[in-house]
């Protein structure tokens, strides 16, 4: 055997009679570093976005908020919290809280029954049932834009929706549905309606598919009704998915703005306004960008608040374990 080789198999035997660095790390820890570089690919361009276009902008609208401002040259009118105290003490903004209120508790009474009696409705086995799901779920493929200017164009005076009621020989329902203080509310919600419903229906059917029919099938057997069983079996098991839907109508009731922007500008006389089209009219079209920045802020505060209430005494018992992997 010459020098090199027997150099070599030393070498070799070395290497084997040694663990390797890999050998030498504890499992455990392994474990914790692949799942920490895990968390980092996932999370981190997430989190990267949300600094970047939520946060600081956020941020950015608090500072702003303590300026009078009009957009244009330095801040350096430094006003405090003043213009937190004028919105909150405009009547106009009062108006527009209660308008949003408005929606949240209409859409809670009349949209989510008849989205879980639709979807009931549609969960049968009945004649075009693929055919009508398409057809209630259409309108909300539609945009807010292309949506409103439809309805826009039906509610004029002596338009479509005008003729069809005379036709039917209801004239006497006719009414200014865009231009009258008192209704104007209630035709926006019937567009919202509209719009929205299907969503809901979708929501819904999705969330009943996870009813087992064996549980209808054994409240059948035992003689309940079709109204026992949906009250006491069907409705409790669609409880997660209520939950969800009351949650995505709240939030996007209070944050409600391209419809009724396109169709009334918060008109007429402030009937119709909306928090965040009252933020869009002072802050964009009356150049108070300081004012209007203090309202984007109220408005976040509300809804904010809401979310924190509502996922920590509704939404808990939905996700508890779901990311820990934990049930208490």
């Amino acid at each position: 055997m010459s020098a090199t080789t027997a150099a070599a198999t030393t070498d070799v035997a070395a290497a084997a009679g040694s663990p390797s660095t890999s050998s030498t790390t504890p499992p455990r820890r392994r474990s914790h570093l692949r799942k920490r570089l895990e968390l980092l690919i996932l999370i981190g361009p997430a989190t990267v976005l949300f600094v970047a276009f939520v946060f600081l902008p956020l941020i950015a609208a608090g500072y702003y908020s303590l300026f009078d401002w009009n957009g244009f040259g330095p801040l350096v009118d430094f006003v405090g919290l003043d213009n937190y105290t004028k919105a909150l003490g405009d009547p106009l903004f009062q108006g527009a809280i209660g308008h949003n209120l408005f929606i949240v508790v209409a859409s809670l009474v009349v949209q989510l029954p008849l989205s879980i009696a639709l979807a009931l409705l549609l969960n049968g086995k009945i004649r075009g049932r693929t055919a009508l799901r398409l057809l209630v779920f259409t309108p909300y493929v539609l945009s807010e834009a292309v949506t409103a200017v439809i309805w826009l164009s039906l509610l004029q005076p002596h338009g479509v929706v005008d003729g069809l009621l005379e036709g039917a020989g209801l004239g006497g329902l006719v009414q200014l549905w865009l231009a009258d203080q008192n209704v104007v509310m209630f035709t926006l919600f019937a567009v919202i309606t509209w719009k929205y419903i299907g969503f809901g229906i979708i929501l819904f059917l999705a969330g009943l598919q996870g009813v087992p029919d064996e549980l209808r099938e054994a409240a059948s057997i035992d003689g309940a009704s079709g109204w026992q069983t949906t009250r006491l079996i069907v409705l409790p098991l669609l409880g997660p998915t209520i939950r969800i839907w009351i949650f995505l109508s709240i939030i996007g009731s209070l944050q409600l703005f391209d419809l009724v922007w396109i169709m009334t500008l918060g008109g007429p006389g402030g009937a119709s306004t909306t928090m965040a089209s009252y933020l869009i009219d002072r802050g964009f079209r009356r150049y108070e960008f300081g004012f209007g920045s203090a309202v984007a802020i109220i408005l976040f505060v509300i809804c904010f608040v809401f979310a924190l209430f509502y996922q920590r005494f509704a939404l808990r018992r939905d996700t508890q374990g779901a990311i820990t992997g934990r049930v208490e």
